[in-house]
């Protein structure tokens, strides 16, 4: 593990990953990012305990070197933007800003899907506002709403690239036919779905990405609590490695897939901090080997 003491922006050791690759919009990020859910109030609502620490968290990570931001509408709801924008703005040239939108918020831990188009729409123009941006530059729908025919929540994210609203369009938890099926109306340069150590069940999607070049971003990344223990394949990495089982877990994230953009999240300073040291730690093949081997389902 390289110290920060050595490696003041330890972030830039991930690698690079290009949005967009080919287009005039082309945007280039450092593989490991920030998720900014985290930086709200318990069950991913309502204002967050230590506001102060969550703004300080947000200006670390991007001190380390992290220039690829993912929020959405519904985090607060419309917490997480805000404190972006109060932490961050105005934003350096070289930071990129994910949001979503597709899922409304009931209460404390309340998700439920609208991909109705005239709300898609709304919602951009009002993250627009909160982050105080001129063009969004990853606009991903949260969820495809089964209520509403995919094609017409896929049209109107076209029309909002078409009309400079939205650099680019992702989705997130989708199926590899779903990405097909948006790929026919608009281009698709990310996928958010669920992916780590423990569940695996989107690898025929992480492997549809790397074949073609669409970025995979991995929500909840660090799933290790169960894999710790010193008989397993997570404490022997750990062991041989001095790094800390997120550490391990992102790094071998990073391992996985060179489509691969970890954002993990936290309100925490000392955490984001551990976080991104996390891309300093190179795995051998046979760490790497034996993380694989670790079944879905701890």
């Amino acid at each position: 593990m390289a110290d920060t003491a050595r490696s003041s922006k330890p972030t830039r050791s991930s690698g690079t990953f290009v949005l967009g690759s080919g287009t005039p919009e082309a945007r280039t990020v450092h593989r490991l990012g920030f998720g900014a859910m985290q930086i709200t109030g318990a069950g991913i609502w309502g204002d967050p305990a230590d506001r102060d620490e969550c703004i300080r968290t947000v200006r670390r990570a991007v001190e380390l070197g992290v220039d690829f931001i993912d929020t959405a509408d519904s985090y607060g709801p419309e917490v997480s933007e805000r404190i972006l924008r109060e932490a961050l703005h105005p934003y350096g040239d070289d930071l990129v800003i994910a949001t979503k939108a597709g899922l409304t918020r009931q209460g404390p831990g309340q998700w439920l899907p609208v991909g109705r188009p005239e709300y898609l729409r709304q919602q951009c123009e009002l993250s627009l506002r909160r982050l105080g941006l001129e063009r969004i530059d990853l606009f991903q729908l949260h969820r495809i709403d089964p209520q509403v025919p995919a094609a017409e929540q896929f049209g109107v994210l076209a029309e909002l690239r078409d009309e400079g609203k939205v650099a680019h369009v992702g989705l997130s938890q989708v199926t590899v036919p779903e990405i097909e099926a948006a790929q026919a109306i608009v281009p698709i340069v990310s996928v958010q779905n669920l992916f780590n150590l423990t569940n695996r069940s989107s690898a025929d999607v992480l492997a549809y990405c790397d074949a073609h070049g669409i970025g995979f971003i991995p929500w909840f990344p660090i799933a290790s609590g169960a894999l710790t223990g010193p008989e397993t394949p997570m404490g022997a990495v750990v062991a041989d490695t001095g790094a800390t089982p997120a550490q391990v877990a992102l790094a071998w994230l990073l391992a996985r897939s060179p489509v691969m953009l970890p954002i993990p999240g936290t309100k925490s300073v000392g955490h984001v901090e551990e976080n991104c040291e996390a891309a300093t730690l190179v795995l051998t093949d046979d760490q790497v080997a034996l993380l694989n081997a670790v079944h879905d389902a701890s």
